[in-house]
């Protein structure tokens, strides 16, 4: 599978314990076909792992409307600033005290300008 392996994905550097999507569960999910999800991931509107061999997605990106709003526009920011896929994971999963939470809670909680901020703000 060609297409698959361009897929740009993180190493595995989240907590077991965080919950995972297979791209078949995100395009279920989505309402979308597979491809399409595939597309996401290689344009950076998601971001996945690579967890025991398998790409996989943060449950967190998505909620019951789709992927969340402003992930897209801070994974374009993060990506502006010189991030690879393994540190922008990184850094939307770690605890941000002036946030406070983690960025992809934030952004869970419609408060994307804060995070995007900070991101942009790294670029300096």
């Amino acid at each position: 599978m060609a297409g698959v392996s361009a897929i740009p994905a993180a190493e595995d550097v989240l907590d077991r314990e965080l919950d995972v999507l297979s791209l078949p569960d995100v395009a279920r999910a989505l309402g979308l076909p597979l491809t399409r999800v595939h597309q996401m991931l290689r344009d950076g509107q998601l971001l996945a792992v690579r967890r025991d061999g398998v790409l996989v997605v943060p449950a967190l990106f998505l909620n019951g409307e789709g992927v969340v709003k402003g992930l897209a526009g801070t994974i374009t920011v993060l990506r502006d600033s010189g991030f690879n896929v393994d540190e922008m994971i990184r850094w939307l999963f770690t605890a941000d005290d002036s946030l406070p939470g983690t960025p992809i809670e934030a952004l869970r909680g419609n408060r994307g300008r804060e995070v995007k901020r900070r991101a942009q703000a790294l670029a300096f």
